[in-house]
Parts: C-alpha cells; sequence; structure tokens
C-alpha cells in the first residue's frame, strides 16, 4: 500500500518544485523565462506568456491537480484496502473484489481511474502480480471492434503491445472483451463473467 511517509515525499517534492519555478531555478525541469521586466501598461502578468507568473500559474495548476489525484487515490486506498503496485509511470490497484466488464470500469472510474490495460511487457506483469496473488483472472482494457476477431484499446486505438495466449483469440465475434489467465496471456471472453477488479491510475 501506498505508505503515509510516500505520500509525504511526493507532495514534498511537488512543493519544492514549486519553489525552485518561484526563484527561477531549473530542478531538473526546464530554465523559466522568468523575471523579464514586464510592460508598464498594467496588464495582468499572469496572462502574458513567456512571463515569470504566467508559468507559476500553469505550474500550480498542474501542482494543484496533481495533489488532488494523489488527495483522492491516498483516501481511496486507505478507505478500501486496495492493493497497489506501479509500472511504467502507471498506479495499478485492485481491491481483491470482482465484477463483470461493465461493472469493472464504473468501479475504476468512480475511484478516478480506468480499467487496468497493459500497453508492454512490464505493464501486463505489473498487473499479472495481482493475478498470480489472488489466482484469479482480470479484464484488461480491450474489446473486439466490429470486425471479428480485431480487438483494440478502449479508446479506439491499435493494440501496440499484446500477449494473446496459444491460438487467442478464438471467439470470432462472440466473445467480445479480453481476460488475463493467471500466466499472463489474454483470451478474448464474454463480458459477462466476475473477475478481479483491476483500475490503473
Amino acid at each position: 500500500m501506498l505508505s503515509p511517509p510516500l505520500f509525504h515525499k511526493i507532495l514534498g517534492a511537488a512543493l519544492f518544485l514549486l519553489l525552485c519555478c518561484a526563484q527561477g531555478k531549473q530542478a531538473g525541469i526546464p530554465p523559466l523565462p522568468c523575471f523579464a521586466r514586464l510592460p508598464e501598461d498594467g496588464v495582468d502578468e499572469g496572462f502574458i506568456p513567456g512571463t515569470c507568473s504566467y508559468h507559476l500559474h500553469f505550474y500550480l495548476d498542474v501542482l494543484l491537480r496533481s495533489i488532488v489525484m494523489l488527495c483522492k487515490l491516498s483516501a481511496m486506498l486507505y478507505n478500501e484496502m486496495w492493493k497497489i503496485t506501479a509500472s511504467g509511470g502507471k498506479i495499478f490497484a485492485t481491491n481483491g473484489k470482482k465484477a463483470d466488464f461493465q461493472t469493472t470500469l464504473t468501479k475504476c472510474k468512480e475511484v478516478g481511474g480506468s480499467i487496468a490495460t497493459p500497453r508492454n511487457a512490464g505493464e501486463n506483469d505489473a498487473i499479472l502480480s495481482f493475478v498470480k496473488n489472488f489466482k484469479t483472472y482480470t479484464y484488461l482494457g480491450i474489446k473486439e471492434s466490429i470486425i471479428p476477431s480485431k480487438f483494440l484499446f478502449l479508446d479506439g486505438t491499435q493494440l501496440n503491445y499484446t500477449n494473446w495466449h496459444l491460438n487467442e483469440p478464438s471467439g470470432r465475434g462472440e466473445e467480445k472483451c479480453v481476460e488475463m489467465y493467471t500466466d499472463g496471456t489474454w483470451n478474448d471472453k464474454k463480458c459477462n463473467q466476475n473477475h478481479l477488479i483491476v483500475c490503473q491510475f
């Protein structure tokens, strides 16, 4: 689980970056064109591209959105005792409960995430860790298109990574969803099965 010290470190790092921005330091990010002399026309510098205040507004907005996301995720994890892991810049989480595909989509959306969608081997392994731990299958964020046996990500984009089990997919239009087996391979399946809920953030 996400421990309080880790959450505080993330928050502290975010505040440090904002402070560096305010002081015109790099702090590992591109230098800001701050402290340029502004025209004396009474215009609010916060809306003038290229000024320090403009960049501060931008970074502050990003920081606040990040803090809100972290707070929601932290509350969700502690209140429902979710287990988490991370890979490729994503956080994957499960509460150990099972649901059909549509309910899984809804549950993940309610907690501010989306259904787990592996886009590379590392992310597939992260999801697999839950599948192995709970000894059950899980749905992935992939569905069959209007063309039988052609599967896409839920946003309609082409699959850039697959891990189909031998001779799968085989549903030929009858199995619209995709499940992950306990060996990490995929199988096309009907969407009404109760599988482990795994979300990503």
